[in-house]
């Protein structure tokens, strides 16, 4: 039986999508749920997966065209056998070509961006699949015997470029890179964007880590991280200046009565900005687990449109980066976006003497439209506060 593959129902306001990637060619054997195809929105990217144990009999569409919600892109026949040519072909050992069909889209790009054998790779996954993990295991064992090997000469490669030439690539934007830019150049169009800064002495909140961090892991089963500080922090920072919680709808303001908040993270695909909802009413473990469940699905293509959506504050750590201070863009139709930096020792004056301090710079950038200068400069120092003195979030003081 011939079976139509179709383009899944797009989610909300999103009027069409791109084929990224098949994983599947014509007449090659396909199991059920395996995937064909990846198709990229600018929000996620969805997997089309095999209806039934079958043959992918006929593409219609390739990589990089732009398709609509439930437009035939393909035809399979269930219970179909694979050509002789798919059946025989040594262009390929089979078993790599069959792992490689089972992996997740991160370990995917990672092994090809590294040029790298899947079945020469230890999996540790459910059912013997390979991990990002495993991966990125794999690469670090090699660079250490690469670090150890004793240094040769390279051999000499011929390159052949004319004099004077200077090479480029085009390619095309992708749909979430293409996305980010509208919504950066929509930011700085619609809002009065300015931003305030300050300095936070990060010692107590690392002093009060290192002392519980492996108790914390023990009993919570995750560790605890630094965000979920400022995310407690925010949260009540937020209590205390509603306007930067809230949002502008034409010519109404909306002040919301939750907090939901948005943790900028990267993922192979760019940046995106999965959603902690109802922040307020989670512990610090709570939180600690749910940024480590939406990284792991960032890293993997794995986030949902609901996973992506709303949001009314963003919390940005370029810290991991190395960045040591910058102006954070606004989300919209947010009002204010938290930047968090590098921690770096540097000399302070306390008490009229110079002492060694971990410190790191906060930025907060606000819709001066909704935020005006006073309530800016007090969130960002009530989240100093709170951090210089954490028994104050307990206290709600």
């Amino acid at each position: 039986m011939t079976i139509e593959i179709k383009v899944p129902v797009l989610p909300e306001s999103v009027a069409d999508a791109t084929i990224a990637a098949w994983h599947k060619q014509p007449g090659e054997a396909v199991e059920r749920d395996e995937n064909l195809v990846d198709i990229e929105t600018d929000k996620v990217v969805l997997e089309v997966v095999a209806p039934d144990d079958g043959v992918l009999v006929e593409i219609i569409h390739q990589e990089g065209d732009t398709v609509t919600a439930e437009q035939v892109i393909a035809s399979f026949k269930a219970g179909g056998a694979a050509t002789e040519t798919a059946e025989t072909s040594t262009d390929k050992p089979a078993d790599t070509e069959d792992s490689n069909d089972n992996l997740s889209p991160a370990v995917r790009r990672l092994i090809s961006e590294h040029n790298l054998d899947s079945s020469a790779i230890k999996a540790t996954g459910k059912g013997g699949r390979l991990t990002r993990e495993d991966v990125q295991e794999h690469l670090d064992g090699a660079q250490k015997v690469s670090a150890k090997a004793p240094a040769k000469a390279a051999p000499a490669v011929a390159v052949q470029v004319a004099a004077g030439e200077r090479i480029e690539k085009r390619v095309p934007m992708s749909r979430l890179r293409a996305r980010i830019a509208e919504r950066l150049v929509e930011s700085q169009h619609t809002s009065a964007t300015l931003t305030t800064f300050n300095e936070l002495n990060m010692k107590p909140v690392m002093d009060i880590r290192k002392r519980y961090k492996e108790q914390f892991e023990k009993q919570k089963g995750v560790r605890l991280g630094f965000m979920s500080f400022f995310i407690k922090a925010t949260v009540e920072a937020l209590k205390r200046y509603p306007a930067v919680n809230a949002s502008i709808d034409g010519s109404d303001v909306v002040y919301h009565g939750y907090f939901d908040i948005g943790v900028a993270v990267s993922s192979p695909r760019g940046l995106v900005v999965p959603i902690i909802r109802d922040a307020d009413l989670l512990s610090m473990a709570e939180i600690e687990l749910k940024i480590r469940e939406l990284g792991g699905k960032a890293q993997d293509n794995k986030l949902t449109v609901d996973d992506l959506t709303g949001g009314t504050f963003t919390v940005s750590n370029g810290g991991v980066f190395g960045s040591l201070m910058s102006t954070p863009i606004i989300n919209p139709p947010q009002s204010g976006i938290l930047g968090m930096h590098a921690t770096k020792d540097r000399a302070m004056v306390v008490d009229g003497e110079i002492v060694v301090l971990p410190m790191m710079y906060l930025a907060l950038s606000y819709d001066h439209r909704m935020v005006d200068g006073k309530e800016s400069v007090g969130f960002l120092k009530t989240i100093k506060e709170l951090l210089e003195d954490p028994s104050r979030i307990l206290l709600g003081i």
